[in-house]
């Protein structure tokens, strides 16, 4: 069966939709069979693996209300061993028609049931807010990796999700938790990045990988050419760093770790 991560923070420009394709492409790299899962409105995620969010017919939205199973609502991508549910912005909808839907918080792990069991991994792009598209992210999910940006507000909004996380654990998905915190856009020229790893490694009680997500300009780059990083540039820190986090990961799961 597979391991199920949701990369989630409520706070926006911390490099989530990057981590979530990047260590997608970066797994599957590896050998892995993967299930990229956008279920944010923006469709960042569908665009940085190079599907037109505009010529999709079947999105996650569809899968949600029903209108379609998962195997019509996956799609390949330019990566081999990486498919993907894409999304389109009509998704932003789906708040509004899912408040009367039946066990509306389960609908994408009741969705999912019928191809888990192919995949290695399922990365689900989380929204950038605590809506009812992150809690069924976080129900399907068994593990939810958390990207921290290395600036001085690194922390702001973190003590909401993790309460948003354990009161998810305890009410509807007792398999949840925090599968480890990741630190990106470090920039090794300032003093800052540096003191706030050590800020947060010093204050925060959770797991935090080794593996350290650089400011990269080719990182930067790769979504406008629907690339992931280790397509684009395979030779970029960036690549190296999140080829690096995949490995953490896979081998955190050979010993039945996390």
């Amino acid at each position: 069966m597979a391991r199920i991560i949701a990369v989630a923070n409520q706070k926006g420009g911390v490099g989530k939709t990057t981590t979530a394709v990047n260590l997608s492409a970066a797994l599957a790299s590896a050998g892995k069979k993967v299930l990229a899962i956008d279920i944010d409105p923006q469709g960042n995620m569908t665009s940085g693996l190079g599907i037109d969010k505009d010529s999709v017919e079947r999105s996650v939205y569809e899968l949600l209300i029903g209108e379609c199973d998962a195997d019509e609502a996956i799609t390949g991508t330019i990566c081999q061993c990486l498919d993907l549910i894409p999304a389109q912005v009509s998704l932003a909808g789906a708040e509004v028609e899912l408040l009367d839907a039946q066990g509306r918080e389960y609908l994408l792990r009741d969705r999912l049931k019928e191809v888990a069991g192919r995949y290695d991994y399922i990365i689900i792009d989380c929204p950038p807010a605590l809506s009812m598209l992150t809690i069924n992210a976080l129900t399907t999910a068994e593990g939810v990796l958390v990207p921290i940006q290395c600036e001085f507000y690194a922390l702001e909004g973190l003590a909401q999700l993790l309460y948003t996380i354990n009161l998810v654990r305890d009410r509807l998905n007792k398999e949840l938790h925090v599968r480890g915190v990741v630190f990106t856009m470090y920039d090794s020229r300032t003093n800052l990045s540096a003191d706030v790893v050590d800020n947060v490694r010093s204050n925060l009680d959770q797991h935090i990988y080794r593996t350290v997500i650089p400011r990269n300009v080719r990182l930067a780059e790769a979504p406008s050419h629907g690339l992931p990083i280790n397509l684009y540039d395979p030779r970029s820190t960036g690549a190296e760093s999140y080829k690096r986090l995949a490995e953490e990961i896979i081998a955190e799961d050979r010993k039945g770790g996390r």
